[in-house]
This record gives C-alpha cells, sequence and structure tokens, in this order.
C-alpha cells in the first residue's frame, strides 16, 4: 500500500470533473511568499512556533519552517495540533479519531503562534484550534497562514497570511493534495458546485 492509500479517506478521491486551480509550482510560490511574509510580519524568525492543524495543516509547517531555514539560517520549531475534541460538530459528525499534538519542546508560552492549514472556509476548524491551543499555554500573538481562503465565513475569523484567495460557491469542493502527505503532485482543484 503506498502512502496515499493510507492517507486519502475512502470516497475522497480527486474528483476528474474538477478543475485545476493551483498546480505544484503554484503552490510553491505561495508557500515561499507566506515564508517571507510570516518573516516580514515577525521581524525575524525569533519566537515563532508553526503549529499545523492535522492533517495536511501539518504537511505546510515542515514546508513553511523548511524556506524560513533557508532564508534566516534558523530552524523554527514546528508542531502539530489536534482539534477534534474541540469541534462545535461533535454531535452531528461521524466519530472521529483522535489526532496527534505535538508541542514543539520550549513550549507555547509567549511565543508567536502561527497557525497552518489548507483551507479556510467556515472559520469553525481555526475556532477549535484557538480553544485548543488554550489548553495548551498563552501564547503572545496567534496567527493564521492558509494555503487557500475559499471564503464564506461563519466565525469572525480571518487568516494573516494567504497563498491563494479562492471564491467558491458553498456547493464546490476545494480539494488539496500534498505530495508529502498525499503522494504524487502538489495540486489544488475545485470540484463539484450547481449544475444548472
Amino acid at each position: 500500500m503506498t502512502r496515499a492509500d493510507m492517507t486519502v479517506p475512502p470516497g475522497h478521491p480527486l474528483d476528474p470533473s474538477g478543475r485545476t486551480v493551483l498546480t505544484a509550482s503554484d503552490v510553491s510560490r505561495a508557500l515561499r511568499r507566506i515564508a517571507h511574509e510570516i518573516l516580514e510580519h515577525n521581524k525575524g524568525a525569533e519566537d515563532l512556533v508553526l503549529l499545523g492543524i492535522p492533517s495536511r495543516g501539518v504537511e505546510l509547517a515542515h514546508r513553511l519552517a523548511a524556506l524560513v531555514r533557508d532564508v534566516e539560517g534558523t530552524d523554527v520549531p514546528v508542531g502539530s495540533l489536534d482539534i477534534t475534541m474541540h469541534r462545535d460538530d461533535l454531535r452531528s459528525q461521524p466519530t472521529r479519531a483522535p489526532m496527534h499534538t505535538a508541542i514543539p519542546q520550549g513550549g507555547i508560552d509567549d511565543k508567536v503562534v502561527v497557525l497552518v492549514d489548507d483551507v479556510l472556509y467556515s472559520g469553525r476548524t481555526i475556532r477549535a484550534a484557538l480553544d485548543a491551543l488554550s489548553d495548551l499555554g498563552r501564547p503572545r500573538a496567534v496567527r493564521l497562514a492558509v494555503l487557500v481562503d475559499r471564503g464564506h465565513r461563519e466565525l469572525p475569523i480571518r487568516a494573516d497570511h494567504v497563498g491563494k484567495n479562492l471564491p467558491t460557491s458553498h456547493s464546490e469542493k476545494v480539494q488539496v493534495r500534498l505530495a508529502g502527505f498525499d503522494g504524487g503532485e502538489d495540486v489544488v482543484r475545485i470540484a463539484g458546485g450547481d449544475t444548472r
């Protein structure tokens, strides 16, 4: 079984009728720009901690850390933040297995924590991440970096660093595949939508 076979849930393959909106080179450029924005906003890499939201957010956080290292010559701590038990849809959604939370040595207290996720949609995942983060410590600041912002916010949450603003309809699905997580090449596609 390949890594992609183990990580892409059954029933969630890429929709062949979808259209590609970001190629591998587009994703690479977007991540490089996000890394530079994070460094510029923070005035360097001091006190930065990158926390990826499983599952693809963790892969993106590691890639951003590598880009920061290339620019600054310093390693930025990277971890993962499971939000499963902080979700507000636990009663209505199928049971989910908790993922792994890994806070870098040194913790998050008085650090600038950048939450990293693949797609920002309603804002509910980020609200859950903020709740989970508050259980673990008290950062000096929390910022949000996402590869794609598709709009349709239900909560007053905004990303600080966005790879691509991608207007979508509620009926469309944004499909992100990352080489280091899914296998194959990086790609972002839009599928579905109203067929009138």
